[in-house]
């Protein structure tokens, strides 16, 4: 085909064309629009933007610390031979956490044990002599009364002249002997209860040191006195243990244990704060998770380098909370006005939040809007919202903005 051909043909498909753009215009004028109805979503919550009272809060950095920490050492020097906790382990109170070679308090406890046996021994023999002494003074004063009795009959016999002097003062002889021999006999039972008592001293000392001897040998296996988590391990089997020297660390867990958060409070907002005052803590490695708080102590001496008091606030049991973790708290400082809308309004597109705001044709426009803390099911809406509009206060039933709510 030559050119002349080709721009034939291309003139003819330009008219052919024009025809049909002129059918579909009619008249040579614009296309018809046609308008498609937007999706109706029906049974939908809304709500109204109001300005209301929401509490003034102030912010306070801290870091998780345990409310008991053990440090758990040695009472004796000795070879380690058992650890039987890891770090990261719970443990109960009474568990044994640590065993050290006792052989020197076995030892001591044997000998202990032999001095008590000893001096028990020594009782049954005192206890005879004793009885002998109760018997010769029960004797002595039986002989003492007879001859007594028998100078008192003598002497009457003498007034009436019955009797010699050498047989009155026979008598009188053995009345005197029968009184020395009850004298001999309670200064024999006096020293026979003097040498019991010291007896009974003496195994009352044997029983206290094999008492002693039996806890200096428990010293060797070392237990936990709280229920707790074993945070740090100083010390490894074969290492010597003496008094003084740290082994574990353990931190309470218990009823007198647990965590709190230690704040660093600035001096200027301290009249805000009281004992059992509620706050609520952020641990930010934790993706900034909020745990409800309370105000346990507040520390009466201020850093003097930063002004700063430390105030500490009780935390409820969380697994996941360690020691040395860092957080935030908030503490409620009087009232403001401003803006909130319900949590479940709020639309979370990667790092944007947003809302679906309803314009004066039902229709719902998604807009951007700036967070700021949350109270209960309500968040704090810094920017992006006027009071007076209206949202979608379930932007779950939502699936894209441009739908029309009825």
């Amino acid at each position: 085909m030559n050119k002349s051909g080709i721009y034939i043909f291309k003139l003819q498909g330009l008219a052919v064309l024009s025809l049909i753009y002129g059918m579909l215009t009619g008249c040579g004028g614009r296309a018809p629009v046609v308008e498609e109805k937007p999706p109706v979503v029906t049974g939908v919550a809304t709500a109204v933007v109001q300005s209301e009272s929401l509490g003034a809060t102030f912010e306070a950095p801290g870091v998780v610390r345990a409310k008991t920490s053990t440090v758990i050492s040695s009472k004796l020097v000795g070879t380690i031979v058992a650890m039987r906790i890891s770090e990261g382990e719970r443990v109960r109170a009474g568990q044994v956490l640590v065993e050290i070679d006792n052989r020197d308090a076995r030892a001591q406890l044997v000998k202990a044990q032999a001095g008590l046996r000893e001096a028990e021994g020594g009782t049954e023999e005192l206890e005879r002599n004793l009885k002998a002494a109760v018997a010769t003074q029960s004797a002595a004063q039986a002989q003492r009364q007879l001859a007594e009795t028998t100078l008192k009959r003598y002497q009457g016999l003498r007034e009436r002249k019955s009797v010699s002097a050498q047989e009155y003062d026979e008598v009188a002889a053995r009345a005197q002997v029968a009184l020395a021999e009850v004298e001999r006999a309670d200064r024999l039972q006096q020293v026979i209860v003097a040498r019991r008592q010291m007896v009974a001293a003496r195994i009352d000392q044997a029983r206290a040191d094999v008492e002693a001897a039996q806890i200096y040998a428990g010293y060797a296996r070392i237990t936990s006195p709280v229920e707790g988590l074993v945070v740090s391990k100083q010390a490894e089997i074969g290492g010597l243990a003496a008094p003084g020297v740290p082994l574990l660390t353990i931190e309470g867990t218990g009823r007198s244990g647990g965590l709190r958060l230690e704040a660093t409070v600035e001096e200027s907002r301290l009249g805000a704060i009281a004992l059992g005052t509620a706050a609520r803590v952020g641990i930010d490695s934790l993706g900034g998770l909020e745990l409800a708080g309370r105000v346990v102590e507040i520390v009466p001496a201020a850093d003097p380098a930063s002004r700063t008091f430390t105030v500490r606030i009780e935390l409820p049991a969380n697994p996941s909370l360690r020691s040395g973790q860092f957080g935030r708290v908030q503490f409620q400082a009087g009232e403001r006005k401003g803006l909130s809308i319900p949590a479940n309004a709020v639309v979370r597109r990667g790092q944007l939040t947003g809302v679906y705001v309803i314009d004066e044709k039902g229709i719902a426009n998604l807009r951007l809007i700036t967070l700021g803390r949350q109270d209960g099911d309500r968040l704090e809406v810094l920017s992006g919202l006027d009071a007076g509009v209206t949202i979608v206060a379930e932007s779950s039933r939502i699936a894209r903005e441009g739908v029309q709510v009825k």
